[in-house]
């Protein structure tokens, strides 16, 4: 008779990571979160005609069990809109905006699983629906 195998689980606790005790489990101090934070009201508070017209989009859209903050921190970086269920951040291009700061933030949101979507701010301000159906197709 041939020997009965059995499943053998390998022990993982000395793999996992350790959390920070910083930022909500990012590297990030406390001081530097309350200061992005802060700076993610102010935006809100002062927000650009297009991601006025986009939120307002939002607001009035049934989305179901997904919702969509705008001016979200997300590790170090704001993000203009954010669909933390699908693991989704939605970047408006504004006008004289650093490409190389965007594409480097971008690059760092992807690295830790989370798809960005850019979107012009002329376009969202002069034909609205074709973006709308683009955020769809990509939630």
């Amino acid at each position: 008779m041939t020997a009965r195998k059995t499943l053998g689980l390998r022990d993982t606790s000395d793999e996992a990571p350790a959390l920070n005790k910083k930022g909500r489990g990012w590297k990030i101090s406390e001081k530097r979160l309350d200061e992005l934070h802060d700076r993610a009201r102010e935006m809100r508070r002062f927000a650009s005609p297009a991601n006025k017209a986009l939120a307002e989009r939002f607001a009035d859209a049934d989305l179901g069990r997904y919702t969509v903050k705008r001016f979200a921190v997300v590790g170090s970086a704001i993000v203009d809109f954010n669909c933390h269920n699908l693991g989704m951040a939605i970047m408006i291009d504004e006008e004289g905006q650093d490409d190389a700061i965007a594409k480097r933030r971008d690059k760092s949101l992807e690295a830790v699983g989370i798809r960005v979507m850019r979107i012009k701010a002329t376009d969202i301000l002069e034909n609205i629906d074709p973006v709308l159906k683009r955020i769809t197709l990509g939630m």
